[in-house]
């Protein structure tokens, strides 16, 4: 079911731009199609169950014309404020290094779920800690959310799952 309920107030607006010396996050848009999906689809095997063991994202069938409705479908839901998806790009924005993504809880007890991804080629560098560490700092620092749980990280996926559902869900 998805959500439409806006997951700020109006009168605060969304973050728009985590800036480190090793990569750029800013709201993922249509127009970042062709990186977005270079990125993922070179790393399938390594990002399979990122949103959990019964996603089916990523596929090695989805194309780049199925992508693009995709993201553009996150750019809308950004822009509604029901969800917030940001690239991750390289500090030059030429090269789509990942995907942040926050999203309402689902369980009792949590506002946000936080996903992030990154490819598979920057795993030994530890973007992916780094990048996680970044967000939750960010998310603390400049965003008003307190109950932001990490599901497959923070918290386990049979863990999860066997929490309480939000109403709306």
């Amino acid at each position: 079911m998805p959500h439409h309920k806006p997951m700020l107030s109006v009168n605060v607006s969304a973050p728009t731009e985590l800036r480190t010396n090793r990569f750029v996050t800013r709201p993922l848009l249509a127009t970042d199609n062709e990186k977005d999906f270079e990125a993922w689809s070179s790393s399938i095997e390594a990002l399979n169950g990122v949103f959990g063991p019964e996603s089916g994202w990523p596929s090695s069938d989805m194309t780049l014309e199925e992508n693009a409705v995709d993201v553009a479908w996150h750019q809308k839901e950004h822009a509604n404020n029901s969800s917030y998806a940001f690239t991750v790009m390289s500090t030059d924005n030429v090269r789509c290094l990942g995907c942040v993504y926050l999203s309402p809880a689902r369980k009792l007890g949590y506002e946000v779920e936080l996903f992030w991804w990154v490819r598979s080629d920057e795993s030994a560098s530890g973007l992916d800690a780094v990048l996680g560490d970044a967000v939750q700092q960010w998310l603390k620092d400049d965003w008003p959310f307190r109950n932001v749980v990490c599901p497959g990280r923070s918290i386990s996926w049979d863990a999860y799952s066997a929490l309480q559902d939000q109403p709306h869900w």
